[in-house]
């Protein structure tokens, strides 16, 4: 017998949900309907810095107020830091991993001075892509300087991670990507460098915990916005890692504001909320989402 589908929504608590949330989640539920599958509810909530239980308790009520509805218990990832302690000991037992004590300022010091007037390597993202400094320090250098007061994040050395699962890494999209990526889409985790896959603050990272919990969860089907389409070849390379099963890949479009840009919480993109308070309705807010109205600032 063939087991059902499970579909998931993952907000951070970092700040209020906005129109891009609701149509990730529309979109996450309404497949899971469709699939007559299960739809999950997981609180990504790893960064004790920015997240808030305030954010957390205005989450459900945005949800539930857009007509959804997900299985109980609602995963918290804050709950679950032995799950990604454990698979960052079995990435530490292959030799993927490394301590790295550099800090943003002296990342962007050396790229500078290593690239001259050249254009520096940045990430998918856009973010500066590690330089190494500390990958081949020997562990007496390292442990003396952690001692002296200064905490390491712990990187994956992706070129040893690549020679480990081959170069022909792949993950099925059922979506779009960027540039209309579909089908069979082959990865490219070595455009990240060496990512950071456990914080100084916190024993793990965005891309450890979330392949983590959907395995965990078993998600088969992960539905998320185009904007972390990149970021499936970290996933991918890290499921081969740690022998995770592999989900499928629906990324959407993403809904963007009057200069072109995507929905953010830091850009201060109008909330749920917001838009609630003035009146509009669930059936309102999905005909502005629908016709891909460009939105103003609140």
């Amino acid at each position: 017998m063939t087991s059902s589908p499970i579909f998931r929504f993952a907000p951070s608590p970092t700040g209020l949900l906005h129109l891009g949330h609701a149509f990730s989640a529309l979109h996450a539920f309404e497949a899971a309907k469709a699939a007559r599958g299960r739809f999950l509810l997981r609180i990504e909530d790893i960064d004790h810095t920015r997240c808030r239980p305030e954010y957390v308790t205005q989450i459900l009520e945005d949800l539930s107020w857009l007509g959804l509805s997900w299985e109980e218990p609602v995963r918290y990832q804050s709950e679950h830091m032995d799950d990604y302690k454990r698979a960052l000991t079995k990435l530490e037992a292959l030799g993927v991993t490394y301590q790295c004590l550099a800090s943003r300022s002296e990342i962007k010091a050396h790229v500078e001075q290593r690239s001259g007037l050249g254009k520096a390597e940045r990430d998918p993202d856009g973010a500066l892509i590690y330089p190494g400094i500390y990958r081949n320090m020997d562990a007496e250098t390292t442990a003396e300087m952690i001692a002296s007061g200064r905490p390491p994040c712990i990187r994956l050395n992706m070129t040893k991670a690549i020679e480990l699962v081959g170069d022909n890494l792949t993950f099925q999209e059922k979506g779009s990507g960027p540039q209309g990526e579909y089908g069979k889409v082959l990865c490219s985790p070595q455009n990240w460098g060496d990512v950071v896959i456990a914080r100084k603050e916190t024993p793990t990272s965005y891309h450890l915990s979330v392949v983590v919990d959907d395995a965990l969860q078993g998600i088969s089907e992960v539905t998320r916005g185009q904007d972390v389409f990149h970021a499936t070849s970290i996933h991918r390379l890290l499921q081969m890692l740690l022998e995770l099963p592999e989900p499928v890949y629906n990324h959407h479009r993403l809904i963007k504001d009057q200069s072109g840009a995507k929905l953010s919480k830091s850009a201060a993109d109008k909330s749920l909320k917001a838009w609630r308070c003035q009146g509009f309705s669930v059936e309102e807010l999905l005909e502005v989402i629908e016709n891909e109205e460009h939105l103003a600032k609140d």
